[in-house]
């Protein structure tokens, strides 16, 4: 008998879902807005902002180089949340971490003491060969996680 921490509840508390803006993300987090909305839990939807170290040497400020694509993903959010108004209530906060998707997504859960992790299935064909996200968040073995195609 496993002699590990538990929380006492009946189901997740806190869902993850990563939205980087492509159509599987999109996926993801409606699909994880159903479980939340199911379970009374919080929906946690997460962005990480990619490092982009070539940009300080170019003149960019890196810690501002990449805020439109999550400004654009609040707002597209907000008007999805204001579109289904109260036939669809979900506890929801937007994140914003910076990193690799894995690393990101990895100190996102911890740190928001995730439940689950909900993600979209890899549409890049290179991950073949590396590994995608999902399957390294899998293999990493500390929060049940749900890939959606």
């Amino acid at each position: 008998m496993p002699t590990g921490f538990e929380r006492g509840t009946d189901g997740p508390k806190v869902i993850v879902a990563g939205l980087d803006g492509s159509e599987s993300s999109w996926r993801a987090a409606s699909y994880a807005a159903g479980l939340a909305r199911r379970q009374n839990a919080l929906l946690a939807l997460v962005y990480v902002q990619p490092y982009l170290p070539g940009g300080a040497a170019l003149g960019v400020p890196v810690s501002e180089a990449d805020t439109g694509i999550a400004q654009q993903l609040l707002a597209q959010i907000e008007d999805a949340v204001a579109r289904v108004g109260d036939t669809f209530r979900v506890r929801w906060e937007f994140h914003t971490f910076r990193g690799d998707p894995y690393s990101g997504l990895v100190m996102a859960a911890d740190q928001l003491t995730a439940d689950a992790v909900v993600v979209g299935a890899s549409e890049r064909a290179g991950h073949r060969l590396i590994g995608s996200v999902a399957v390294r968040l899998v293999k990493a073995g500390r929060w049940p996680v749900t890939v959606v195609p």
